[in-house]
């Protein structure tokens, strides 16, 4: 099972890399419209760097809330296990 896995993690990844290189020029044709509307005076840059922003910080806010519901309910089960043993001793 875990042999099936990495082949296809490893065909999915040659098939991107070996894809169409019209899929890789995205960057730098939006880079270039943006460095011309700035330059224009325009306010498409400030749009496009609060978007940025935004797609970076929202993978990281789930993150931490998974690891906070985590570490919540490790937290939970061991105070309740240390009460338990605590209450018999005495």
């Amino acid at each position: 099972m875990r042999n099936k896995l990495l082949v296809f993690l490893l065909i999915t990844a040659a098939l991107v890399i070996l894809s169409d290189a019209d899929l890789m020029a995205q960057c730098a044709m939006c880079k270039k419209n943006v460095e011309s509307d700035l330059e224009t005076g325009g306010s498409i840059g400030k749009g496009i760097n609060k978007g940025i922003l935004y797609l970076l910080t929202v993978p990281y806010f789930l993150l931490a809330s998974i690891g906070f519901i985590f570490f919540r309910k490790q937290i939970s089960e061991k105070w309740t296990s240390f009460r338990k043993r605590t209450t018999r001793v005495s």
